[in-house]
């Protein structure tokens, strides 16, 4: 990746899993990273601080904590760091936890992601970009899944709140020319990752002794994308903002996704051989919200930034079980 001399990056979410791995990545490379988190106890805050310790020893990074939720936090934040690109991350993730506490993705899906918006609006920088979700596209049979696909009945609200902001950031680039990319992430994982998401859960039972719970029988698709894969793309998405639509709206929607479904059981014999150790599985049903499979068209993606996932699962999943291991057991 090319610097380009004197540019700062805002990431939000910047202690969360893709926020910390891209804002480290962008550090290396020399740039200004400003980052703001909530830092909420929706996981372990501990990896949360682990994330952000490593962040932190970067004298380029400079860091505020707070609820984008309220936006007289967002405009001190966008006022102090002045940011050139914008990198929108922060989100209240989950599929299942919004059937459980939907107030939470309305605050900060929803209000956080409209505030950040509008500040990018007042304050305008060379590119925005933002965080969808594979989950939009809800349960479909048609394969794989397209940016030009009709995505209007999400079967969670997590993804209805997703599809919300992809909405706004459009009507946002129509209206007052902010440039808008949404990146619909499909299922990534790596090392630091997220402890709600699968992989994690798996390999906490398993190394434990404890049995995993298999949803569908197992029968379910994928698109699993390594960490390094994604940050590699939205480094070349940083600087390249979209052109104008049809309609006169500098606005563009990608799939981030590996374009290689894999299987829950395969996945699992994928990680029992990272571990070195056997699963004892527990089948039941489908869980409401969830969806059978996730697959990815990256056409566009490859077609624009030369997106080329490169990371097969069984390295990606050998990386993440040493990390694991470091970090829970070192």
């Amino acid at each position: 990746m090319t610097q380009q001399d004197g540019k700062t990056i805002l990431i939000t979410g910047a202690a969360g899993f893709i926020g910390y791995h891209l804002a480290r990545s962008l550090l290396l490379c020399g740039y200004r990273v400003a980052g703001a988190d909530s830092m909420n106890d929706y996981y372990d805050p501990a990896l949360k601080c682990a994330r952000l310790k490593e962040l932190l020893a970067f004298e380029r990074f400079s860091f505020i904590e707070g609820d984008l939720a309220d936006a007289g936090l967002v405009e001190r934040l966008f006022i102090e760091a002045k940011p050139n690109v914008v990198v929108h991350l922060a989100a209240q993730a989950g599929v299942r936890y919004s059937i459980e506490n939907p107030r939470a993705y309305i605050e900060s899906n929803v209000v956080g992601f409209f505030n950040v918006l509008d500040a990018v609006r007042a304050h305008p920088v060379e590119h925005f970009l933002f965080a969808s979700s594979s989950s939009v596209y809800g349960n479909r049979d048609k394969t794989p899944f397209s940016v030009e696909d009709r995505v209007d009945k999400p079967v969670s609200l997590y993804a209805a709140t997703k599809k919300s902001d992809e909405l706004m950031a459009y009507t946002y680039a129509h209206l007052f020319g902010v440039p808008a990319t949404g990146l619909r992430f499909f299922t990534v994982y790596g090392p630091f990752g997220r402890p709600d998401m699968a992989y994690f859960k798996f390999t906490k039972a398993i190394l434990a002794g404890k049995p995993i719970d298999v949803y569908n029988g197992g029968d379910m698709l994928r698109d699993f994308t390594y960490i390094d894969d994604v940050t590699s793309c939205l480094e070349r998405m940083l600087f390249a903002p979209p052109k104008p639509d049809e309609t006169g709206a500098p606005y563009a929607l990608y799939n981030i996704g590996n374009n290689k479904p894999v299987r829950l059981l395969d996945f699992i014999r994928a990680l029992e051989d990272a571990l070195g150790k056997k699963a004892e599985l527990i089948y039941l049903p489908m869980q409401p919200g969830d969806v059978g499979k996730t697959y990815a068209d990256i056409s566009e993606t490859r077609r624009d930034f030369g997106f080329e996932p490169a990371t097969q699962i069984d390295e990606g999943l050998r990386r993440f079980a040493a990390w694991y291991r470091a970090y829970y057991y070192a």
